[in-house]
C-alpha cells in the first residue's frame, strides 16, 4: 500500500478534525473520524432556545475565509457552491466606560478618521500602526503560522531568517501593552482597544508578546466576515465536502485508548471495537489525549504544564426587542483593564467590573430571532476551571453584566430576557474535552509561547499527529485550519 493510501483515524470532529479529514481524503487516504458526541463541529455548535432563538454556541468571529475556500479549491470544487460569506462593515461597535462610543470600520483610513474624531488621536498615527501590523503579518505568518515550528527544516529557509530579522524593526519586542502604550499612550481608551486583541487567543496583553499586535491586521487589512447562516455553516460545509470524498464518521464512539507497540501507533480502541490504524490524528485537547488515551506512555510534562489560556462565561439570551445602536459584534469595556486581566491570570477569578462582548447574529440572519427580537450571545473572559465556585461566579457576573449593559444602553435589560442558557468553563470542558475549559489550550503569555506549544506530531510515537487549538499554531478558526494544513503535509511527507 502506497503512503497516500494509508488509512488514517482522526479523533474528534471539531473544525481542525474536519479540515484534516478533507485534506487527507483529497490526497487519497481512507479516513475515519471518531467523535465522542452525537454530531460534528466541536466547539462550533448551534442550538435553539424556546421562542425561536438560534445561537452559534462557540466561535463568533470569522477571519481569513480564504483558508476555508482553499479546502474546496484543493478538492476541485467551487467554494461558493458550498459556503458563502459577506465582509463586515462596520466590524465592531465599542462602548467605553466613560460613555464614549466608537465604530470600527473595515477600511483602515475610515477607522482612523473615526478614532481621530472620537479620541483625538491623529488618524495618521493609527494608519501607520495598522500598516506596520500588516507588514509584520506578511513577514512572519508564512513561517510562524503555516509551518511546523518543531521541524529543523523550517529554520533553514531564507523566509524564516527574514521573519526573525524583521521583528525588531517592526517594533515587535516587549509586550502587547507596551507596544500599544508606545503607539497610543496619550489615550488609554485606544490602548485598551488594541490590547483587547490578546483575547483572540486567550492571553493577557500585559504579558503576551508584542508579536500579537499584528492581529488587528486580520480585521482591518484583510477583513472580518460573516458566513451565510452563521458560523455553524463552516462546519456544515466541511462535513459535506468530507463526506463526498468518502470520509467515514463514527459518532457517539469515544476513543478510549490509542494503541501502540514498539514506539509506533498501531490502532485505537473504543467501547465498541479495536481498530487497526498506522496513523492517528488527535483533534482532542492535547492534555486529555495524553492523560486518557496514552496512559502508558511518557507525557511531555513541561508542555502539558504550560499556563492555560482564558476560558469564557457565556450567557445566551433571547431579547424581546431590537437595539439599533448594536450590530453583529459589540464590546463594552471595563474601566480597569489591568485589574480585569490580573483577576483572570493571577487571582484566578472574575473581576467585579468586566468587559462584555455581545454577538447578535440576528442582525445578519433575521430568522435567528422572532420579528422584533434579537439573540444575544453575551461573553465575558474568565479563567479556566481550577475548581472555582462557578455557580457563585456566574451569578455575580450576570448581575455585573446586566448593570453594565443597562447603563450603556439606557434600558433595563433583564426584563427583556425571554429565554436563557449559561455555559461555564466546567461546562465547556465537559462538552468539548478542553482541559479546564481553556478555549485556546495554553496561553501566549510569554515570548516563547509559540515554541512551547505542543508540535503537530509526536516525537516519541511514529504515526501520531495532533491538530486543533491546543497545539501549534494555536486556537481560533484560522489557526485550527492551519494546523490541519500542517498535519496533512507532515503525513504526506512521512
Amino acid at each position: 500500500m502506497s503512503p497516500s493510501q494509508q488509512p488514517v483515524a482522526i479523533i474528534g470532529a471539531g473544525i481542525a478534525g474536519l479540515a484534516t479529514a478533507v485534506r487527507l481524503a483529497v490526497a487519497g487516504h481512507p479516513v475515519t473520524v471518531f467523535e465522542a458526541g452525537p454530531t460534528f463541529g466541536g466547539k462550533m455548535q448551534q442550538f435553539a432556545l424556546p421562542g425561536g432563538y438560534r445561537f452559534d454556541a462557540g466561535p463568533s468571529l470569522f477571519t481569513l475565509p480564504q483558508l476555508v475556500d482553499d479546502l474546496f479549491r484543493l478538492a476541485g470544487r467551487e467554494p461558493a457552491e458550498y459556503f458563502r460569506y459577506q465582509r463586515l462593515d462596520p466590524i465592531t461597535h465599542y462602548f467605553f466606560a466613560d460613555g464614549t462610543r466608537l465604530t470600527a470600520w473595515a477600511d483602515a483610513e475610515k477607522f482612523a478618521a473615526e478614532i481621530e474624531a472620537k479620541l483625538a488621536t491623529p488618524a495618521a498615527e493609527v494608519t501607520r500602526f495598522l500598516a506596520r501590523a500588516g507588514r509584520a503579518y506578511d513577514a512572519t505568518a508564512g513561517t510562524f503560522l503555516h509551518k511546523s515550528l518543531h521541524k529543523a527544516g523550517t529554520y533553514l529557509s531564507s523566509e524564516t531568517l527574514k521573519a526573525v530579522g524583521a521583528l525588531p524593526q517592526l517594533g515587535l519586542l516587549g509586550t502587547m501593552h507596551q507596544r500599544h502604550a508606545n503607539a497610543f499612550g496619550k489615550d488609554p481608551r485606544l490602548v485598551q482597544l488594541f490590547d483587547r486583541y490578546a483575547t483572540y487567543n486567550g492571553s493577557d496583553p500585559y504579558q503576551a508578546p508584542a508579536t500579537l499586535s499584528m492581529i488587528p491586521h486580520l480585521e482591518h487589512g484583510i477583513g472580518a466576515f460573516y458566513p451565510e447562516g452563521g458560523i455553524y455553516a463552516i462546519a456544515e460545509s466541511l462535513l459535506r465536502l468530507a463526506t463526498e470524498f468518502g470520509v467515514k464518521f463514527r459518532y457517539n464512539e469515544a476513543v478510549e485508548e490509542i494503541i501502540t507497540a514498539e514506539k509506533r501507533v498501531t490502532g485505537l480502541r473504543t467501547a465498541l471495537d479495536v481498530y487497526d490504524f498506522g496513523r492517528v490524528v488527535s483533534n482532542m485537547d492535547v492534555v486529555p489525549t495524553y492523560r486518557r488515551l496514552l496512559p502508558g506512555q511518557p507525557a511531555p510534562e513541561r508542555t502539558l504544564g504550560q499556563p492555560r489560556s482564558s476560558s469564557a462565561l457565556i450567557f445566551y439570551w433571547g431579547i424581546r426587542r431590537e437595539f439599533s445602536e448594536l450590530d453583529l459584534h459589540n464590546i463594552f469595556f471595563s474601566a480597569d483593564y489591568k485589574a480585569e486581566f490580573r483577576a483572570i491570570f493571577e487571582e484566578r477569578t472574575v473581576a467585579d467590573d468586566v468587559t462584555v462582548y455581545v454577538n447578535i447574529t440576528s442582525k445578519k440572519t433575521p430568522t435567528d430571532a422572532p420579528v422584533g427580537h434579537e439573540n444575544w450571545f453575551v461573553m465575558v473572559n474568565v479563567p479556566h476551571d481550577q475548581g472555582q465556585d462557578w455557580d457563585a461566579l456566574a451569578s455575580k457576573t450576570r448581575a455585573a453584566v446586566l448593570r453594565k449593559l443597562s447603563q450603556a444602553l439606557g434600558t433595563a435589560v433583564e426584563p427583556l430576557i425571554a429565554a436563557e442558557r449559561v455555559w461555564t468553563p466546567p461546562g465547556i470542558a465537559a462538552d468539548t474535552s478542553s482541559f479546564g475549559g481553556a478555549l485556546y489550550g495554553s496561553s501566549s503569555n510569554n515570548a516563547l509561547a509559540a515554541f512551547l506549544r505542543h508540535p503537530n506530531f509526536s516525537g516519541q510515537l511514529e504515526g501520531l499527529y495532533f491538530c486543533g487549538g491546543s497545539v501549534h499554531p494555536g486556537g481560533g478558526i484560522p489557526l485550527c485550519l492551519l494546523s490541519a494544513k500542517i498535519v496533512s503535509s507532515l503525513i504526506d511527507e512521512a
